[in-house]
């Protein structure tokens, strides 16, 4: 690669290219697959929570409800406000973290905020495959009874190949996702006016007031209704998170074109043939539906939840790699499935994990009535941390005085708080299970984070100032030997510890040497301008920091030679690099870590991906220098 080819690499941001008509359409099939088979389950599961599902108050009022709740948490809050807050493009709760956390100021609390809210979405990823399958091969039920016995094997064999083709990327079919989606939204939408010319009446429900008094007029049952009501709007988090592959035009062209008219329509329509007199048992999506095509509907519904789960496990890999570069899970074994799009990855460890948790609520479950009592809580907890983080971008980046900011902020907190507070009353019949997977999942980002602050505070204990550093191996008379050492360290200053190792050990040092620090940023992508830093601190002896945004991969030798522009001089045929391999025990003086935190942050040291791997450096000119670290 020339030198310019590889400036102009790292100019490249990755942003969106096409025309808008053609990116909305790739945001059917990538954005809305989730919140665009809510409707399989949803308006079933809040008539079946609700008292006398028949009563045409109560039909009216759920229908008012949940058309409002799209409204008000998808269409104002995420499309209209928090696609307006994005960190040089990007969005989601980690995007938003790093900015007001991180960019902006250094706020623990922030980052923790929006560290759990992270978690809390592996915990209802699990869920969403789940969920959605099942309840699209429910509609077998519909077409013969005698097929309900083979609904929950169908659906596990349909998970395990999902996630078994991971590992090979989507490239190849991704681009049949948006038309497959459209050809979704657009059956909803006539099997949706199919229902309302039985009943038109319906539309009364777009008066709010339907919807409060059913929620004022039922006690206790209107308030559990709330929880079952949130299940329309689980994916509206996905708007802001997947902002970054399309950019805020095409998600909110594809919102107001086709989704959020599709879903109102077919609500609408489920409800009118309800009123109209239809059993509120089974599924009511599938009554829409006539007979003789109900199969190929079936087939439709199948592969657009699989659709559905598709974004959400890409979803759970892009946030993976997002926690890993900013330095709060291990290095784990990223995989480029496809060069058409930097999104286009596979973790391993994570597929397989969640391979093994949908599974298993697939089978323990069962239906997808009894996984809707799990659904919604951590979605819920993950938006109520969003509103909040909102406030603050209102103050700080739109700066709003604190009134408007309190007045906007505080209804979109009312708002989830209702839905949280409702979806709490489902923890004990399942709701516990995202709980315990967000846990368990900030757990292990709060454990690396404590151990790899903890190591890097014991190597600054340690280090040399430069200066003194070359009067030592000069009075030593330290042979120089022809060649080039690349020294990679996480130290802001002085002489890196892999340095000083290497001359204990070797007793020699090459005639070029490059001290390099990577630091990867609080921001998606980092220019070519502010890409290295290079400084000649003595003769033949360099020091480099080099900066990389959460969205990039490093390449440390295509950076080398594009650094060649700054000064730097290095022979790069003929070049070493020398990367420390640290191995954590425990302190003696027990001042350190806990010690059932030291041992599980030392295994995911040992099990995390070797850093001449996460950097691209090649493993026939790599030296790793090993020693032992007391944290």
């Amino acid at each position: 690669m020339s030198e310019q080819s590889t400036l102009a690499a790292f100019d490249a941001r990755q942003a969106p290219q096409g025309k808008l008509p053609v990116l909305a359409l790739s945001a059917l099939g990538i954005v809305f697959g989730d919140i665009g088979t809510s409707p399989l389950y949803t308006f079933k599961t809040v008539l079946g929570t609700a008292e006398n599902p028949s009563d045409p108050a109560t039909i009216l009022g759920a229908l008012s409800l949940v058309l409002w709740t799209l409204f008000i948490i998808t269409t104002v809050k995420y499309v209209s406000f928090a696609m307006r807050v994005d960190n040089d493009g990007e969005g989601g709760i980690l995007a938003l973290m790093a900015l007001l956390g991180v960019k902006k100021h250094r706020r623990p609390t922030i980052v923790a905020v929006g560290l759990f809210g992270a978690a809390l979405i592996y915990g209802d990823g699990a869920i969403t495959p789940a969920i959605s399958v099942l309840s699209a091969l429910e509609g077998l039920e519909m077409v013969t009874p005698a097929l309900q016995p083979y609904v929950v094997p169908a659906a596990v064999a349909i998970l395990l190949a999902l996630f078994a083709i991971q590992s090979r990327g989507t490239a190849a079919i991704g681009h049949f996702f948006g038309p497959v989606m459209l050809t979704w939204f657009v059956a909803m939408t006539v099997m949706g006016i199919w229902g309302i010319a039985r009943h038109p009446t319906v539309f009364a429900a777009v008066n709010p007031a339907y919807g409060i008094s059913y929620l004022f007029s039922h006690g206790m049952t209107g308030f559990l209704v709330l929880g079952a009501v949130f299940l329309c709007v689980t994916g509206a988090e996905a708007l802001y998170a997947d902002m970054g592959h399309f950019g805020s035009r095409p998600i909110k062209l594809a919102w107001y074109a086709v989704v959020f008219p599709s879903l109102i329509i077919n609500y609408a329509g489920q409800a009118a043939l309800v009123l109209e007199g239809a059993p509120t048992d089974g599924n009511i999506f599938f009554r829409l539906c006539p007979q003789s095509l109900l199969i190929p509907l079936v087939v439709l519904a199948t592969i657009a939840t699989i659709i559905a789960s598709q974004s959400i496990i890409t979803g759970a890999f892009s946030m993976t790699r997002q926690a890993i570069q900013l330095g709060w899970l291990p290095r784990l074994l990223i995989k480029q499935t496809s060069s058409e799009g930097y999104g286009q990855i596979y973790v391993g460890v994570v597929n397989w994990l969640l391979m093994i948790v949908t599974v298993g609520l697939t089978i323990g479950f069962g239906k997808s009535d009894n996984l809707a009592a799990a659904y919604g809580i951590a979605v819920s907890l993950t938006m109520l941390m969003t509103s909040a983080l909102l406030f603050i971008a209102m103050r700080e980046i739109w700066q709003w005085n604190v009134f408007a900011a309190g007045f906007v902020a505080g209804c979109f907190l009312l708002v989830d708080g209702a839905f949280f507070l409702a979806n709490l009353t489902k923890v004990a019949e399942g709701g516990y299970v995202p709980l315990i997977l967000a846990i368990s999942v900030y757990g292990v980002m709060w454990i690396w984070h404590r151990g790899a602050a903890a190591v890097a505070m014991r190597l600054r204990d340690s280090l040399i100032p430069v200066p003194d550093f070359l009067k030592k191996i000069s009075a030593a008379n330290v042979p120089r030997v022809p060649g080039t050492a690349v020294f990679l360290t996480r130290a802001e200053r002085d002489t890196p510890p892999v340095l000083v190792w290497h001359i204990k050990h070797n007793r020699a040092l090459h005639e070029h040497v490059l001290v390099l620090r990577v630091e990867i940023q609080s921001v998606p992508w980092v220019s070519w301008q502010d890409r290295m830093t290079v400084s000649e601190i003595a003769p033949g002896f360099w020091r480099a920091d080099a900066r990389y945004g959460f969205m990039e991969r490093p390449h440390i030798p295509e950076l080398l030679a594009a650094g060649k522009s700054l000064g730097c001089t290095v022979d790069l045929d003929d070049v070493t690099y020398y990367v420390g391999h640290e191995t954590v025990i425990s302190r003696e003086e027990g001042d350190g870590l806990p010690a059932w935190q030291e041992k599980f942050f030392a295994v995911m040291e040992r099990n995390a991906v070797h850093v001449s791997d996460f950097f691209s450096l090649p493993n026939d000119q790599v030296v790793e220098i090993g020693r032992q670290v007391a944290i």
